[in-house]
């Protein structure tokens, strides 16, 4: 049988993931990424149990973890800075069989750019078409044009496979608030926990990072497209300068050119995830608003599961229907439920604000983490894989 070949639209988490998953079975893989380099633009990354099942069924959750720090508890606390609710990560292991690891975006995909061929990495390689007529694929870019048997569209929440292919679905929409998001130098002392601090349609949360440095994310209920006065930075020792130990000293230790702010957006579900022999994958497939802290974990056993429906079902189009069933009802559950966190955390109404924080107070942590079972409970299909089937990389 002829090697098989797929072509992965954008380089970022998912799809470096799929790239992998695929090549590990034999695949010829190319990963066409717009960027002049495969590189990541971003702070801090929450990887939670089930996203480090998926990259132990890649061969990387060791290498990956050792580049991540591990708190040993966090919670949540009022604006006036006490607790609501409290979170171990020793429970977490025990429950799960992996920690919550937190890292820096750029390690992560510097380790997942690593585990494939120096060749199937096409940076500067903007996609302007794609097409299926039913018996050929083709995929026009930058680089000239490939006729591969699969398409992978991972290119984000604007994705232009799903733009081509998905023409009538509707775009992302504004989930009501923006984010800020950066990284403090190293700190002497910094906090042996991490945490989040809810406000009135506000919320500053902080965690470890390697190095003694913190990651630190800061929310606000805002129009779209709202510009600050003066810089990001300015703007959060505005709105936060005030908050609750140990906001302030974290918010001093941070350069002021490395603050990044995003609206956020989620996506509306679509019918399907697939055309033929197209897919779609991570926040291309589902965006979803970071409260869960689920957007990559996500990509990672959409990337995962792929790699399983071709590897054990005949045709590609008959694999694909089976990831569609696998993943979307699960990540449409994710990104609703994410949507709705997102919408308490960011409640103003002062009487709303009391009830949701009496209601946290009130909840006995065992049950906060049993509820999050199905999210994080999530067991990869079929065997690690770890090695190329026929030699490569």
């Amino acid at each position: 049988m002829p090697q098989r070949a797929a072509t992965i639209v954008g380089g970022g988490i998912g799809g470096l993931a799929a790239a992998i998953a695929l090549h590990r079975r034999g695949w010829r893989v190319e990963v066409l990424e717009r960027a002049p380099e495969f590189t990541e633009v971003g702070a801090g990354i929450s990887l939670w149990p089930n996203a480090l099942r998926a990259l132990e069924v890649l061969g990387l959750a060791g290498a990956v973890r050792a580049l991540g720090a591990v708190e040993a508890a966090g919670g949540v606390r009022d604006r006036r800075g006490r607790w609501l609710s409290r979170t171990d990560n020793a429970e977490l292991t025990h429950r799960f069989g992996h920690p919550l690891v937190v890292l820096h975006r750029a390690d992560l995909l510097r380790a997942l750019t690593e585990a494939l061929p120096a060749d199937s990495l096409r940076s500067g390689s903007e996609v302007s078409a794609v097409r299926d007529d039913g018996r050929h694929l083709t995929v026009d870019h930058l680089g000239g044009a490939s006729r591969p048997d699969l398409v992978i569209g991972a290119d984000g929440l604007r994705s232009a496979v799903r733009r081509a292919l998905w023409p009538d679905a509707a775009g992302p929409r504004y989930a009501g608030y923006t984010a800020w998001r950066t990284v403090t130098e190293p700190l002497a002392e910094p906090p042996s926990e991490g945490g989040a601090i809810w406000g009135r349609g506000a919320r500053f949360g902080y965690t470890a990072l390697p190095g003694g440095r913190m990651y630190c994310f800061a929310t606000a209920s805002l129009p779209a497209g709202t510009a600050s006065g003066a810089s990001e930075y300015a703007e959060l020792l505005r709105r936060f300068g005030s908050w609750p130990d140990p906001v302030p000293a974290l918010l001093a230790s941070v350069p002021a050119d490395a603050v990044l702010r995003h609206d956020l957006y989620d996506l509306p579900p679509l019918p399907s995830f697939v055309r033929g022999r197209v897919a779609l994958l991570g926040d291309a497939a589902h965006a979803m608003t970071p409260n869960l802290g689920q957007g990559a974990c996500q990509a990672l056993e959409d990337a995962v599961t792929l790699a399983h429906c071709l590897d054990g079902t005949p045709g590609v189009g008959a694999a694909l229907r089976s990831y569609d069933l696998l993943r979307r009802p699960r990540t449409q559950a994710v990104t609703r439920r994410s949507a709705r966190l997102g919408a308490v955390g960011q409640l103003s109404w002062p009487p709303a604000v009391l009830l949701r924080d009496t209601a946290a107070r009130l909840t006995p942590a065992r049950v906060a983490l049993r509820s999050m079972t199905p999210v994080l409970g999530w067991t990869p299909p079929g065997d690690r894989v770890t090695a190329p089937r026929n030699g490569g990389h």
